[in-house]
């Protein structure tokens, strides 16, 4: 019995081994090289401890083969996935072979039945459906209408000033919380350019609109063993669709979207002229057309709301963090704002037009990209070169990562890389320039590049004015000094928060 047992167990373990191993071969046959995976994290040994961020074990072998291969071959789990260690084969993957590059590998996880609203986002859509929804939203993004909203942004960067000068009242030892700071900002600047609704978020009793954004982002440990096992075994995600909005959360912003159509159409059926033209205006214009009902006018105004809430709060707290342990680079910022004030405020066409703000702006999103890498997914074979190596094929279906931090802080393209350096930056077409060599990829690049970059930046560079005018930025003792990334998350984190002490001017 004893001896049935123990061969039941070893054939058992056995059949898992060849289940988790079988397919290792997988990059060899194709003569493609790469470091040896293990079993059940393949190249991935944080995947599952999540002691560390998994962008440091992509390091590792980066470091190891960027000088001599364009690509290699590794595995997440028993999957196998290419991994681009030449930032010019990264520039070929989002501009110039687009076509055989055409989706994010997310969309293969994403059901319109299960999840709506993320399925119609423009981030997970592929082919015709992507194209046609980024021809449906990018004229909602101009700058025509950015600017149009610029006085509503003006407006939150006033209640923000008047919000840290109640903190620095009630002098708080821990410091203020850059992040919770800044996401009250993006979430009362976006709800309020986009739906014409406030969010309160700088008040004592905030309306429900901060919670939910925080749901949105805070996913709960069993979506994050969903996500694993759907990397590790891709034919789950057949069966399991994961949801990244959840139910209430859907819910809660149908029926704020429903809110603000009412509250817009009241407002022109009562014959009042609204007095800009901004992107619910838009919105609805494209509902009409589209025939859209409440729900289908939040899936195209979703675009707007998650490329403006969390991305932005994130590189807004990042930019304060570096800004204020550099005091140096922050007087100088201090200056260039100073030489341009106008009653307080910088003027939209003027804001666009100030180059260390700019270069401090660069240098942050390269330090702190809130997308540190790409899962770009191969949607028709192609053949490519591998510099010492042979030519080899990638065929479709493959899942292509595309690491930029790992570029963005390389010492061969960014001497002293860690460093925060504005002066990268300081040649007019500098990030241009990086960008081609496909080097600094912030916001990604060519056709599916951030749809909101432009949304993004100017709430950013906006909130800068604001705080870095009339505030001294300190770091509090709580923040680390060095800019090791929380090891969960999605977008990227400085691990343990970002504290600060702000002193008015």
């Amino acid at each position: 019995m004893i001896l049935i047992t123990l061969t039941l167990g070893l054939l058992a373990v056995g059949l898992v081994y060849a289940l988790m191993t079988w397919n290792f071969n997988y990059w060899r046959k194709r003569r493609v090289p790469g470091p040896k995976p293990k079993i059940f994290t393949g190249n991935y040994p944080n995947m599952y401890t999540m002691k560390r961020h998994l962008i440091y074990d992509l390091n590792e072998i980066y470091g190891k083969y960027k000088n001599k291969y364009d690509a290699v071959g590794i595995f997440r789990g028993r999957s196998p996935q290419l991994l681009v260690v030449n930032p010019e084969l990264a520039h070929r993957v989002f501009v110039s072979d687009f076509k055989s590059f055409h989706d994010n590998a997310m969309s293969r996880s994403i059901d319109e039945k299960t999840d709506f609203i993320f399925a119609n986002n423009p981030f997970s859509l592929t082919g015709e459906k992507w194209k046609n929804r980024r021809a449906d939203v990018t004229p909602g993004l101009t700058m025509g209408r950015i600017k149009t909203v610029y006085p509503v942004t003006n407006k939150v960067c006033q209640k923000l000033s008047e919000w840290v000068e109640k903190q620095i009242r009630l002098g708080a030892p821990e410091g203020i919380n850059a992040k919770h700071m800044s996401l009250c900002f993006t979430s009362e600047t976006v709800t309020d350019c986009v739906l014409g609704l406030s969010a309160e978020s700088f008040s004592e009793k905030p309306s429900p609109i901060m919670q939910y954004i925080n749901d949105l982002f805070n996913q709960p440990w069993t979506f994050m063993i969903l996500f694993i096992l759907t990397r590790t075994f891709p034919l789950l995600s057949k069966i399991i669709k994961l949801r990244f909005i959840p139910p209430h959360v859907e819910k809660f912003f149908v029926n704020l979207m429903g809110t603000a159509v009412e509250v817009r159409r009241a407002q022109l059926a009562s014959g009042k002229q609204f007095e800009r033209t901004d992107f619910l205006d838009y919105i609805l214009q494209l509902g009409e057309k589209r025939s859209l009902d409440n729900r289908g006018l939040l899936a195209h105004t979703m675009t707007f709301l998650l490329d403006g809430f969390e991305t932005s709060a994130t590189v807004l707290s990042h930019m304060l963090l570096l800004l204020g342990r550099n005091q140096e680079v922050q007087q100088r910022l201090r200056e260039e704002i100073q030489e341009h004030l106008k009653n307080g405020i910088i003027e939209f066409d003027k804001l666009n037009d100030l180059p260390y703000l700019d270069a401090c702006l660069q240098e942050t999103i390269r330090l702190f990209p809130p997308v540190f890498m790409s899962n770009k997914l191969c949607t028709e074979d192609i053949e490519l070169p591998n510099k010492d190596g042979p030519n080899f094929l990638v065929e479709k279906g493959t899942v292509v990562v595309v690491p930029h931090y790992l570029f963005m802080t390389d010492p061969d393209y960014f001497p002293d890389p860690l460093e925060f350096q504005p002066e990268r930056f300081s040649e007019p077409d500098a990030a241009k320039n990086f960008r081609e060599r496909g080097v600094l990829m912030g916001f990604g690049d060519g056709p599916r590049i951030c749809i909101g970059m432009r949304f993004a930046t100017a709430q950013i560079k906006s909130a800068i004015v604001e705080i870095i005018s009339k505030f001294n930025v300190k770091i509090n003792p709580k923040t680390r000094k060095d800019n090791d990334f929380e090891p969960t998350g999605i977008i990227v984190n400085l691990r343990g928060g970002i504290w600060l002490d702000l002193q008015k001017l």
